[in-house]
């Protein structure tokens, strides 16, 4: 009897890049016995082929082809194929690496519904799982639901599915050869089932090889046939083909390499201008954003300078999120957030206003040639369907986790345009952040993606610090201190490891108010506990060899939990001579010690020959590590800054009352 799942991993030369995919393949909840794992080696020359046979050498359950290089892990995946003998097969690349119950939820999902193909929840780069994985579809149609955004290999497959229809990777090619496999696989499957839930596979770099203007448009035509194979005439082939449209023709007109390369740019031009009159008639722009049909007028005119300066202008487009106000409601903390689209130089997006209530989209520059009538320049359906989303991300492990949000569509006036922004809140309860489940402890990156407009991007989330309370949530009592990094980034910490590292977070919002010879330092504490905390001095170095050190004990000022931040308060004696123990003109580093450990603050102090005193922005790491190696590695290059940290390690014992 064959296993239940086959795994195929195409490697070469993966260096250190595969360590992740090798441990999760072999370590999956599934037994040993009902998945095997086929690697299918592209002639690699850097040691990993020693090290999969070990691998197999040790699990039963792994097997190795060696191949002879030809620089494409399509053929690997066929051969790998051809040998493998379970019920389904599931395509990785070996920069990726599964979650531990990958396999088990994802076949049991695929025989539960009788999937030809499924489509597991995927995690890619940095950012959270895509919109598709919002919730279960069990018969998944290749438009509604946006299969066409999910191209890549990572898939189940059943074998029998597979072999029946005669469906295999070309023997070479980019990744338009291994788009019109899973095109193939979608259109011919009798079900296509999209599961919803906690990621299975984190997708890795996957570096697209180098591909000429010829081979591109090559495969883009072979991909095309694939289609017209397989779907007649019609709005159907339409939003098709306007799929490819739009990310292998408009796309690779705009961005760096179009606007850095120009030998290259007017083979692309010349090549894809022809593609596009042959195959990509003017109707297919109606399902265009209308950024994109700008783009198509001005190529199908053959104007070439006007793309250029339209890539140049459009460059660097991002999203603008900001924080507004945080406060606490029941125990979660609520995020007042604003988003808004910003071109390359900072300008906001603006739209012509048309009509009563009507928006046009504007070219950040004018252009010669190009002239979009006002039904084609329209966007005012596309930005009433602005949305967006809220999600936290751990620093250290990268889980993505969506937050509850609310949020509408606001129009903001200014001059002759139209601005638009997203405007709502964000709910983050640590009790169920985790997919109903509690979040685990540790730095959360707060980030915002809008989609559904005209402009679809992603960014984090920032602004200035407006409340560095914490308090405790949830039945357990667990510490959430929101917190900004030296950039402004919005984060919440969960669990701080001690009392010194919630001060080290909110330490930027120190203030100092100075009183005849001495200055009091006034550094913000998110959460005091019952016991008011241990005993602190706060300790102040002279900048840039620590030979001068003033030490005052930080007394505590009690604060209300959630509303108002407790402070620690201490005064520091100053002269305008130098003198040990006491501020005198400079910069100085702060350092908070308890219980006979520091760890540097997140601002720095100084003092000028007039006597003013003031707080500086910190040049120590925005966020506290356990072991603070990057403290350490400048300890190597500056000279004394060895002996000005005096522990390199925090506070381990947690001060939260049990």
């Amino acid at each position: 009897m064959g296993a239940k799942v086959s795994v195929i991993v195409p490697v070469h030369n993966p260096g250190d890049t595969a360590d992740a995919c090798l441990r999760t393949v072999v370590e999956q909840s599934m037994p040993p016995q009902d998945y095997e794992v086929i690697f299918a080696d592209d002639g690699s020359d850097d040691g990993i082929e020693e090290r999969l046979d070990a691998i197999a050498g040790t699990h039963p359950n792994v097997r190795v082809l060696h191949l002879k290089h030809i620089g494409s892990p399509m053929r690997g995946r066929n051969a790998a194929l051809e040998i493998a003998t379970g019920e389904y097969v599931y395509l990785l690349d070996q920069a990726d690496h599964l979650e531990r119950t990958a396999l088990e939820r994802m076949y049991r999902r695929a025989v539960e519904t009788g999937a030809d193909v499924l489509v597991g929840p995927l995690s890619i780069g940095t950012g959270p799982p895509p919109v598709v994985f919002g919730k279960d579809r069990e018969h998944a149609d290749v438009l509604g639901d946006r299969l066409l955004s999910l191209l890549t290999p990572h898939k189940l497959y059943r074998r029998a599915f597979l072999a029946a229809e005669g469906l295999a990777f070309p023997g070479s090619g980019g990744i338009l050869a291994e788009q019109a496999f899973a095109l193939r696989t979608y259109l011919r499957a009798a079900a296509v089932t999209v599961m919803a839930g906690p990621v299975c596979c984190h997708v890795g770099r996957r570096p697209e090889p180098p591909v000429t203007p010829h081979a591109h448009v090559t495969e883009l035509r072979k991909l095309l046939d694939v289609i017209d194979e397989s779907v007649p005439r019609g709005r159907r082939r339409d939003r098709m083909y306007a799929h490819w449209f739009r990310t292998s023709v408009l796309r690779r007109l705009g961005g760096a390499r179009f606007v850095a390369s120009s030998a290259e740019r007017s083979v692309t031009f010349t090549t894809l201008r022809e593609l596009t009159v042959q195959r990509f008639p003017e109707r297919l722009d109606h399902y265009l954003p209308v950024s994109l049909r700008a783009r198509a007028t001005l190529l199908r005119a053959g104007r070439l300078d006007q793309l250029v300066a339209l890539a140049q202008a459009t460059q660097g487009t991002h999203l603008r999120a900001e924080v507004r106000d945080v406060s606490w409601r029941d125990g979660a903390l609520v995020m007042s957030l604003t988003g808004e689209i910003m071109w390359g130089d900072g300008r906001p997006v603006r739209f012509l206003p048309h009509g009563e209530d009507r928006l046009l989209w504007t070219s950040p520059l004018p252009l010669d040639g190009l002239s979009l009538p006002p039904d084609v320049a329209d966007v005012t359906s596309a930005v009433s369907h602005s949305r967006f989303e809220v999600y936290v991300r751990d620093d250290a492990t990268g889980a993505v986790h969506m937050l509850p949000v609310t949020c509408a569509v606001t129009r903001v006036r200014e001059d002759d345009g139209i601005r638009v922004q997203v405007t709502g809140t964000a709910t983050f309860d640590v009790a169920s952040a985790a997919l109903g489940a509690p979040l685990p402890g540790g730095l959360w990156e707060v980030h915002m993606r809008v989609h559904g407009g005209v402009h679809q991007a992603r960014a984090r989330v920032t602004g200035s610090p407006v409340n560095c309370t914490g308090t405790p949530a949830d039945q357990d009592r667990r510490l959430v201190v929101p917190w900004w990094s030296d950039r402004g980034e919005l984060g919440i910490c969960v669990d701080p490891r001690s009392f010194p590292e919630s001060v080290v977070l909110v330490s930027p919002g120190t203030t100092v108010t100075r009183q005849h010879d001495q200055v009091f330092v006034v550094v913000p504490v998110p959460y005091l506990p019952p016991s008011e905390g241990p005993a602190a001095e706060l300790v102040l170095r002279q900048a840039p060899d620590g030979t001068r050190e003033v030490r005052a004990p930080a007394l505590v000022e009690p604060g209300m939990p959630g509303q108002a931040a407790a402070r620690l308060i201490a005064r520091i004696p100053m002269r305008r001579l130098p003198r040990q123990g006491y501020l005198a003109p400079g910069a100085w580093m702060p350092y908070l010690r308890v219980d006979d450990e520091e760890i540097g603050l997140r601002f720095g102090v100084e003092m000028s020959r007039g006597g003013r005193v003031e707080i500086r922005q910190a040049t120590a790491p925005a966020v506290p590590e356990r072991r603070y190696p990057r403290l350490r590695r400048i300890a190597q290059r500056i000279p004394g800054a060895r002996n000005m940290i005096r522990a390199t390690r925090t506070v381990q014992q947690r001060y939260m009352p049990s």
